[in-house]
């Protein structure tokens, strides 16, 4: 079956953010048995310890390279913050540049594969590259409501880029 998919993509750019929240690293594989689910949902759980909350409607879900051309990553489930006085325990705190995304939405009918290989194109057909610093290589927001374990999940995707004539 073709899947004839269009995600409405965007540039835009974001300032610098600190964000608070769980930590988990694992393999694709696990990732995709279900691991960042069930952090996302610890996170919703807890969400109520985080202090200075700026979009308590608002998960973020950071993707890290663990390990450049690896089989690992990390992925920080976090919410943005005004400030980071102290960080409940067992969570973490991450500072994000400010950085210029590419952006789409992901709705429930689609595939999540295409929404991906739909903006990775996008990103390319508009002359950008990708930009990862600190190996971040890209992140999700997701409605604070959603169940992690949806089977059709809505989100918005979000690509650091740069554009193709940077340094030359």
């Amino acid at each position: 079956m073709t899947i004839n998919q269009r995600n409405e993509a965007k540039i835009m750019s974001k300032d610098a953010f600190q964000a608070v929240g769980l930590k988990w690293e694992g393999t694709f594989a696990e990732a995709g048995a279900g691991g960042i689910r069930a952090v996302h949902r610890t996170l919703q759980e807890r969400l109520a310890e985080i202090p200075h909350v700026l979009h308590t409607d608002t998960l973020l879900g950071l993707s890290y390279h663990a390990f450049p051309d690896g089989e690992g990553f990390i992925h920080y489930a976090v919410v943005e913050v005004e400030r980071v006085d102290e960080v409940p325990d067992g969570m973490v705190t991450i500072s994000v540049p400010a950085l210029t995304y590419a952006t789409c939405a992901h709705r429930k009918e689609q595939s999540i594969d295409q929404s991906y290989n739909n903006i990775y194109a996008w990103i390319k057909e508009q002359g950008y590259s990708e930009y990862n610093p600190d190996h971040l290589t890209h992140f999700e927001k997701y409605p604070m409501s959603q169940d992690p374990y949806a089977d059709n999940p809505e989100f918005i995707i979000m690509i650091p880029v740069q554009t193709d004539q940077a340094g030359k």
